[in-house]
């Protein structure tokens, strides 16, 4: 199936009352981190379930797909990169990872972000510099931030802090709540590996750190554990 028969189908698909509720609840009115985004109302185990159909389609099908206007389209395009990218070769995994870098201006909510950037950027980056992403730490698009936060869960899963708290160390103090979630959720993911890890960040970080980002990152420590973190919050 070529990338026109995948939109007709789509469209097909497409669920009007399904795409209102998704446009407020991915923040799509004026001023909002989601402004301008289109949705079709169509789920996300629908969308798996297609990427599993339509696994051969080729990468340049992929990328019109992930370049489309709509929300579901650019999600089912991940969903096929991940795949063309687990089974790839050396060679097909660098041409995916080019061709995601290329386009994160297109990967532009968070859950396109967290479905995607540990299993491609994260992934491909492992044995490799990781300086992109300290520079996408310091970009000054959201997105690209958040990409490389959630790279480097890749690294945490792995029992390797360094570049995640590296990153999080830039990010200590960004301004916007889908970052400091984002941060918060690493230093906790850090945390069930290693405590004593987290906890010297945290020690060191807590009393200046944004409050949403401390809530989540000391979100499963024990009550008075948690009361004592929050307390440092000047």
């Amino acid at each position: 199936m070529s990338y026109r028969e995948i939109e007709l189908l789509l469209e097909k698909l497409a669920n009007p009352q399904n795409a209102t509720h998704m446009q407020r609840f991915f923040k799509t009115g004026p001023g909002q981190y989601g402004e301008g985004d289109r949705f079709l109302g169509i789920k996300i185990p629908e969308l798996r379930k297609l990427a599993a159909e339509f696994k051969s389609l080729p990468l340049d099908d992929c990328r019109s797909l992930l370049q489309s206007e709509f929300h579901e389209e650019r999600m089912l395009a991940l969903f096929l990169l991940i795949r063309h990218y687990k089974k790839g070769n050396p060679d097909t995994k660098t041409t995916i990872y080019k061709m995601y870098m290329d386009n994160t201006r297109y990967i532009d909510n968070w859950d396109l972000v967290d479905s995607s950037a540990m299993h491609i950027v994260g992934h491909y980056l492992k044995d490799k510099d990781h300086e992109i992403l300290i520079q996408m730490a310091r970009a000054g698009d959201l997105w690209q931030r958040r990409i490389a936060v959630i790279a480097t869960f890749t690294y945490i899963k792995a029992s390797s802090y360094d570049t995640a708290l590296k990153i999080i160390e830039i990010l200590v103090n960004d301004p916007h709540d889908l970052i400091q979630k984002a941060t918060g959720w690493m230093l906790r993911e850090i945390g069930k590996r290693d405590l004593q890890t987290e906890e010297d960040f945290l020690d060191a970080h807590a009393a200046t750190m944004p409050r949403t980002m401390l809530r989540y990152a000391i979100e499963k420590f024990p009550p008075e554990k948690r009361k004592h973190y929050l307390s440092k919050k000047k």
